[in-house]
């Protein structure tokens, strides 16, 4: 029989090593963040004409600079990806019909109904909200997926799968949670068209480049120098890139909008009540559903994760080609990352702790340390 105390002894063992194993740049993660968002913030309001400048090259309607930290942010977690065991995670049809149902069905219904409840007066930055509701994320979920040491293989299929649906789907949520489903419930409803091809470009640029160049660096870097290379020297060396694309983007992206953030705190509180609540009830939702369905913790994290988080880029775009770039749909786009990015920290560090809740089992797949002395190598991000 188990000696019920070294279960114990195990599960804390297993907690503090993912700590442990975090890189200081990691570990600070949080504090990185908040003063990306300053920066940017800061450097929108002061700089003249940086907004013009930052936006003036676009792919599709992002501006450049973002569309390359978002490049740069995704490739080094998808290069980490073992595409191999894409196949053992995609029959694990719990794990889809979940994710299905709380990123497709729960989540656009939540984000109406808050959007509705706390912005009723507010058609534009309601319409903002809704638009994002609908939009799950393909690109910073993977991030904070793999800092809390979630299944990579489940996040990358779970964002493969998010990604094709996104192309199919958007416009026709938008339509109805926007036109039909306000009618219906005597409501005043937004007349909106939206473009397949632009959404299609997006979903592509986004996580098309990144995911072809992620699977062809393991391909040819494991059949040039090995996987063992290739995990313990080449990853911890890659990995780093993955923060500094998050933490410019971050810069980017609250540049572009810093004066209109900055200068009506008020508006922007409006918009976060409903977006800080989401971000709760669907990571906590999700997250318990997955426990409660027998899934293990690296799939209950990439479930809950990729249940919570939301495509902004795609939002945001889809705003500025209808409304145009200064639109209050725009704006409520652009809120959403100042408040999902502290609390999807947060919640990483509440993952983490419930990790030990979770039956004992072997450890996620991760680079070991060389051999030959007891000597760590630098954790990277994730």
């Amino acid at each position: 029989m188990a000696d019920p105390s070294s279960d114990e002894a195990a599960r804390a063992a297993q907690g503090s090593g993912v700590l442990a194993h975090l890189s200081w740049l990691d570990r600070l993660l949080p504090v990185w963040i908040l003063l990306a968002m300053a920066a940017g913030l800061l450097m929108g309001r002061l700089v003249p004409g940086l907004q013009a400048l930052l936006g003036a090259v676009q792919v599709g309607h992002t501006s450049l600079p973002i569309a390359l930290g978002l490049l740069l942010m995704m490739y080094p977690v998808l290069a980490k990806v073992r595409y191999g065991e894409l196949g053992a995670v995609a029959r694990d049809r719990r794990l889809l019909t979940l994710t299905l149902g709380l990123t497709w069905g729960l989540g656009p219904l939540l984000m109406f109904t808050l959007a509705w409840l706390f912005l009723p007066d507010q058609p534009a930055f309601r319409t903002g909200l809704i638009l994002i509701g609908i939009a799950p994320c393909i690109a910073m979920v993977l991030i904070w997926i793999d800092l809390a040491q979630g299944n990579r293989e489940a996040a990358a299929l779970l964002v493969a799968i998010n990604s094709i649906l996104q192309v199919l789907l958007y416009a026709v949520l938008g339509t109805f949670y926007l036109q039909i489903l306000p009618t219906w419930l005597g409501l005043d409803p937004q007349i909106v068209r939206f473009s397949f091809g632009e959404i299609a470009r997006a979903v592509l640029i986004f996580l098309g480049i990144p995911l072809v160049a992620g699977g062809l660096t393991r391909l040819i870097g494991v059949r040039l120098k090995g996987r063992r290379w290739y995990e313990q020297v080449f990853l911890p060396r890659l990995g780093p890139l993955a923060l500094y694309g998050l933490l410019f983007t971050i810069v980017v992206m609250f540049a572009l909008q810093g004066q209109a953030i900055t200068s009506d705190p008020g508006q922007v509180i409006k918009v976060a009540i409903p977006l800080l609540l989401y971000f709760l009830l669907m990571w906590s939702i999700a997250f318990a559903v997955g426990k409660k369905s027998g899934l293990d913790y690296g799939k209950t994290s990439a479930l809950a994760f990729t249940s919570a988080g939301n495509n902004f880029e795609l939002a945001i775009a889809v705003c500025i080609s209808l409304w145009g770039v200064a639109s209050q749909q725009a704006l409520a786009g652009v809120i959403g990352p100042l408040i999902e990015v502290p609390v999807l920290v947060s919640l990483v560090v509440v993952s983490l702790a419930f990790r030990s809740s979770f039956p004992l089992t072997a450890a996620p797949s991760r680079p070991s340390p060389p051999p030959g002395g007891p000597r760590r190598p630098r954790r990277p991000l994730g």
